[in-house]
């Protein structure tokens, strides 16, 4: 795997910025349309590709563009409107398209949009692929012209792809009936809010979903699975069993129970993990996490007679270690899920499905199902940074990482990285003690805060 440091454009999840703005400006997403249509002569006749897109105010100028440029290397391009993230994987991989691109930036605030490329297998485009996108857009957009996204006609939706897809999910989980539950879902005002309502109605109407309002400018506002406790609160005003909550592009899902409990990814990799398990699915007897799990996570799949290998943060890690070694389930705290038996990337209404599920054959709670999670006392912070320099070649910053590696290496973890999507340092201490993980996470970041903050 090509490090995310030789990259200029690509990040762990292809490219990102605040939309309008280089890398993400008009000149930019049209070369990349054309560097992404050079890529695909010769794979087919006539090239197809799929787009699909979140709810930011930018997204449809930005599909515009990257369509215009597409289509000039003689590229068609079909649209299945607003969809999740996993939508377009799914209909890359069962459509015949030669790509897929989405336009969101997920979990990020409106303003800020980014590309996403998924191949015609449905897997996030090849390391090699991007590269070589890349060095054509960086050598070659200075001489490029690109059109006015202003006079470029809006790329027109079929809404018959979304329908596939639901039909996708439900196929999944045959015999899921949920008539008759009380359940709540946050769709965050992004992806989800174009598919949830109607997926959950087919399951009988009994999960109620809500923030299904997007203004271009209110997805993962004080919503959505980056505020799990906002779904949790809902669960306990409507008194439901149980809530769900998605994020911007719904590629990711967490959890609430009933008692205003917050049920992340590791969580659901537990619960999971078992049933497939149970069910003689989980290949090797193997879960791939990343090194952001908690070490709760690890110990209950012990328990269980599970191994549990961890992977860089990131689900093109995860899906890496999985392809690897022949696992059959893989995911990350923060709610990415994958099932390679039944989708090619993270699919949040998916996973909620899955677990859906699962609560309906066992007759169980998410709460029984998850009761002996005993999870480590975790923090992670999160440093705007104005640079991404080696952490280890800034002395302070060494120093304050190896005291709390020394005092922690029998009873807690240290695990400190930049994020591949945005310019922040993230510092995540586990520990025993709550007063040592506070002490070495403050210390930590206020080191990396002196040195490179903003």
């Amino acid at each position: 795997m090509t490090a995310t440091s030789a990259r200029k454009l690509f990040g762990t999840d292809g490219i990102r910025a605040v939309a309008g703005q280089p890398p993400l400006d008009p000149t930019t997403i049209y070369a990349c349309g054309l560097a992404l249509g050079h890529s695909l002569r010769g794979m087919a006749d006539a090239p197809r590709v799929i787009l699909g897109r979140d709810t930011r105010q930018s997204s449809p100028w930005i599909a515009a563009t990257l369509a215009a440029g597409l289509r000039e290397t003689g590229v068609g391009v079909e649209s299945a409107g607003v969809v999740p993230t996993p939508a377009v994987a799914f209909l890359a991989r069962t459509h015949g398209f030669q790509a897929g691109v989405v336009i969101s930036a997920s979990h990020n605030p409106w303003q800020d949009n980014g590309i996403k490329l998924f191949g015609g297998d449905g897997f996030k485009l090849a390391d090699a692929v991007e590269l070589a996108m890349e060095d054509e857009i960086l050598h070659h957009a200075a001489q490029i012209e690109a059109p006015d996204p202003a006079s470029l006609p809006a790329v027109e939706d079929n809404s018959k792809l979304q329908d596939d897809y639901i039909q996708f999910l439900l196929d999944c989980v045959p015999g899921l009936a949920l008539k008759g539950v009380h359940m709540v879902a946050d769709c965050a005002n992004g992806a989800a809010a174009a598919v949830a309502p109607t997926l959950f109605l087919r399951l009988g109407g009994g999960v109620a979903p809500f923030n299904t309002e997007p203004d271009g400018q209110n997805i993962n506002a004080g919503c959505g699975a980056l505020y799990p406790k906002r779904v949790a609160e809902e669960v306990v005003a409507r008194r439901a069993s149980l809530g769900i909550t998605f994020d911007g592009d719904a590629d990711r899902c967490m959890l609430a129970g009933a008692h205003n409990n917050v049920i992340n990814g590791d969580a659901i990799l537990l619960v999971v993990a078992r049933d497939l398990k149970a069910r003689g699915l989980l290949t090797g007897d193997l879960v791939v996490a990343t090194t952001m799990s908690n070490m709760g996570l690890e110990a209950a799949l012990k328990r269980s007679g599970i191994r549990m290998l961890r992977a860089p943060v990131g689900d093109r890690y995860v899906l890496e270690q999985m392809l690897a070694h022949n696992a059959a389930l893989g995911g990350e705290q923060s709610g990415h899920i994958l099932l390679p038996h039944l989708a090619t990337t993270g699919d949040g209404l998916l996973t909620s499905l899955v677990v859906l599920d699962l609560i309906a054959r066992t007759g169980k709670t998410i709460e029984e199902l998850t009761a002996d999670l005993k999870v480590f006392p975790q923090v992670i912070v999160n440093i705007k940074v104005r640079e991404k320099k080696p952490l280890e070649s800034i002395p302070t910053v060494a120093a304050a990482i190896r005291a709390a590696e020394e005092e922690l290496k029998d009873s807690g973890r240290v695990v400190i990285r930049y994020s591949g999507t945005e310019a922040l340092a993230r510092v995540m201490i586990e520990a025993e003690s709550d007063e040592a993980m506070q002490r070495h996470s403050k210390a930590i970041a206020d080191a990396i805060r002196a040195e490179l903050g903003v």
